[in-house]
């Protein structure tokens, strides 16, 4: 089983600790190091993210608060100095919660509570798994179809992601990482960190753009072209 890490911390002492530990645990991989909350952010909305490790007290938004915020969060193990969080952490339904300074025997433990997690599959609630040919969103009214077929495009819109059909629009409370997962990869491409458009809507692949049938133009990222064309192509 490979995990993949992101540690989200302002301490730079934290960062090598943190580092270290995870590169001398087999199994698991470092894809960033974030000192505050929005760094994270971003760097979950490009990078697969199994693992958190999440420091509590940091600038701008604190561990506790961001945690709140997301939407379908990945395992957290808190690694904090302050030992009052750690109701609100099990409120929060993390993982385990390492108080500093904490051992690599003690982090190893926590560790093995995450690997045992992903090691059983979690069933999703009916709300937020998908039909065979639908998607399932929360709006204000209440649960909502909309049909694969009908999507055009989704584009994020800061908290929102604004599904695009040739009806109307839609804003659902949902990050990009978890429309991914919920959308049908052989039908629908990222094109950039805020887009997502679904494969038979496109009409023309251009170097740093491409063009969907209803006219609309949506940015392609480098970080996404060669996979664009690769689906174009398929």
């Amino acid at each position: 089983m490979s995990i993949t890490c992101l540690i989200a911390d302002d301490e730079v002492i934290a960062h090598q600790i943190l580092e270290q530990y995870i590169l001398k645990t087999e199994g698991l991989t470092l894809v960033a190091k974030c000192r505050n909350a929005i760094e994270a952010m971003a760097k979950m909305e490009q990078y697969q993210v199994d693992l958190l490790f999440l420091d509590i007290e940091m600038p701008l938004v604190n561990g506790i608060s961001f945690l709140r915020a997301l939407t379908a969060p990945p395992k957290v193990i808190f690694t904090t100095a302050y030992a009052e969080y750690a109701l609100q952490g099990y409120e929060l339904n993390v993982t385990d919660y390492l108080l500093k300074p904490f051992s690599y025997d003690r982090f190893v433990q926590a560790v093995n509570k995450v690997k045992q997690q992903l090691a059983v599959p979690e069933r999703k609630a009916p709300e937020e798994g998908t039909g065979k040919d639908h998607l399932v969103v929360k709006e204000k009214e209440g649960l909502l179809k909309i049909a694969f077929a009908d999507i055009i495009y989704i584009e994020g819109s800061r908290d929102y992601m604004k599904i695009v059909t040739s009806a109307r629009q839609y804003l659902v409370h949902l990050t990009m990482k978890k429309l991914e997962e919920l959308l049908p990869a052989h039908r629908f491409i990222r094109t950039h960190k805020s887009y997502i458009v679904s494969v038979p809507h496109i009409k023309i692949v251009k170097p740093a753009e491409l063009l969907l049938n209803n006219q609309q133009v949506i940015p392609v990222s480098v970080n996404y072209k060669e996979q664009v064309l690769k689906s174009f192509g398929g």
